[in-house]
């Protein structure tokens, strides 16, 4: 349990109201539906979806963190349900069932925030990074045996840093030298000494431990598999709202829903009627200037609202 960090939800209110801002139905019927809270992580958003709800309403939550469904046993509430599973399965919810669906994309404060757990270059801990600690390699272990190439890819692709090759060498080489890295700081320190420039307040560390968290949960992916489900599972004029912490993932989330926010004609058949679009773009809110500056992880966020149509 981390009860000892806590945890600002982004976007909190603007994220709940984008969901039941609908105009698919009355107020009293969109707090009778189902929602869904993808990334449930400390369970801000969830907390205030279910206070939307009516006795009638439920929500389901995903969150592959063993700690974070731990948490969720706070609230008692016949309501609300979760699953320890990434938020890929959300499309295994049955068809046009959810009338709102949020995303909160990244890493919680607790998370980043315990040493344990080595999200974080600040703090000496053991360099981990899965969301989901009970399965698979951690980056350490990835790092014992990944080739010179592979890591330079991980880091170019995932942290789009241009020292990419330069810091994949040094790795190498102090594994050849004096064995495999096994700690957060000892990643920090090594890619400090390799990378000499960086932007003002920002440490050298940062693009590189981003690229490898991304990697080793797989959450480019994890996300793009959400979204397309997201698709099936959302009913007629029922709301998309994600929250994106980087370049990488807005990308995704602008590209998805731009992709589906249009009709698609097929240049082979000139004259077939054109696949209806799937969603309407409707918003992109970013934090106000007071929750930055009262949470200054919240400044890097964006929300993309979407409304599912009725095709």
């Amino acid at each position: 349990m981390d009860a000892a960090w806590t945890h600002s939800t982004v976007l909190l209110n603007e994220a709940v109201d984008a969901l039941f801002n609908s105009d698919a139905g009355t107020p009293e019927a969109l707090a009778d539906g189902t929602y869904v809270d993808a990334t449930f992580g400390r369970g801000g958003h969830s907390r205030l979806i279910l206070s939307r709800l009516s006795p009638q309403g439920r929500l389901i939550a995903f969150d592959r963190d063993p700690d974070a469904v731990a948490q969720s046993g706070a609230i008692q509430d016949p309501r609300f349900s979760i699953r320890q599973e990434g938020f890929s399965h959300l499309g295994e919810l049955p068809r046009a069932s959810v009338a709102g669906l949020l995303m909160d994309l990244g890493v919680s404060s607790p998370q980043i925030d315990n040493p344990a757990r080595g999200f974080s270059f600040r703090f000496e801990g053991p360099l981990d990074m899965r969301m989901d600690t009970t399965r698979g390699e951690s980056v350490a272990q990835w790092l014992e045996t990944a080739e010179l190439n592979q890591i330079a890819e991980v880091i170019r692709e995932y942290g789009e840093e241009r020292f990419a090759g330069a810091i994949a060498k040094a790795i190498v080489a102090r594994r050849q030298e004096r064995g495999p890295i096994s700690t957060t700081t000892e990643l920090a320190q090594l890619v400090a000494d390799t990378v000499k420039t960086r932007e003002p307040g920002k440490d050298p560390a940062t693009r590189t431990f981003q690229a490898f968290r991304i990697f080793i949960n797989a959450e480019l992916e994890e996300l793009q598999q959400a979204l397309e489900g997201s698709l099936d599972v959302l009913q007629a004029g029922g709301r998309l709202a994600v929250i994106s912490f980087h370049s990488l993932e807005d990308r995704i989330v602008k590209q998805f829903i731009a992709k589906h926010s249009r009709d698609e004609y097929d240049r082979r058949a000139p004259f077939a009627a054109p696949k209806v679009m799937k969603l309407k773009a409707l918003d992109r809110i970013k934090p106000s200037a007071a929750e930055v500056t009262g949470n200054p992880r919240a400044r890097s966020a964006i929300m993309r609202v979407a409304q599912r149509t009725d095709a």
